[in-house]
């Protein structure tokens, strides 16, 4: 993944009327909100928002950003999502990824089966769980393969692979 900016958030709404905006954290780390400085638009209303202040409000992010004094302001930024450079994103432990790195993996069994590639992730309370298949093909084909490293042997990035050690039926 070369992307150079990733999403941490999307504007859901204007919150109160001084200008701050409603923010459904896309990240599984939200209190980086608060020591964010600056947040990015991309796409074609791309520009820097410095932050003023960061908050959190029942399982949102409440954000006052520089320049949006009104609710007119901060509705005008209602759907946009908020992101960051990928040098900003918090460092991970050995062993542990990102979703959006996940993702596109091609997924091979410890015996060199090719099972398919990442299409999306389920989250779960007690673990992830991958979906692997053909990229738009045969839903007959797709796998459900748990994020365990009972199960996920390997992962290299570089390569855009991942190895499973499947158990017992998980493939049939």
């Amino acid at each position: 993944m070369t992307e150079r900016y990733i999403a941490i958030g999307k504007v859901v709404a204007p919150h109160g009327n001084k200008g701050e905006v409603k923010v459904y954290p896309l990240t599984d780390f939200p209190s980086r909100f608060t020591g964010t400085r600056r947040v990015y638009l991309t796409g074609p209303d791309y520009r820097e928002i410095l932050v003023d202040k960061a908050r959190f409000h029942k399982g949102f992010v409440l954000l006052k950003l520089e320049g949006y004094d009104t609710i007119n302001q901060a509705e005008s930024l209602r759907g946009k999502v908020l992101t960051v450079p990928r040098e900003e994103l918090v460092k991970l432990g050995p062993g542990e990824y990102y979703l959006f790195e996940v993702v596109g993996l091609e997924v091979y069994t410890v015996d060199n089966r090719w099972l398919g590639t990442v299409k999306d992730v389920i989250r779960g309370p007690a673990n992830d769980v991958y979906v692997v298949g053909p990229i738009g093909g045969d839903k007959e084909k797709e796998y459900l393969i748990p994020a365990l490293k009972s199960v996920v042997k390997g992962i290299d990035l570089k390569e855009k692979v991942m190895t499973i050690d499947p158990i017992p039926g998980l493939l049939d």
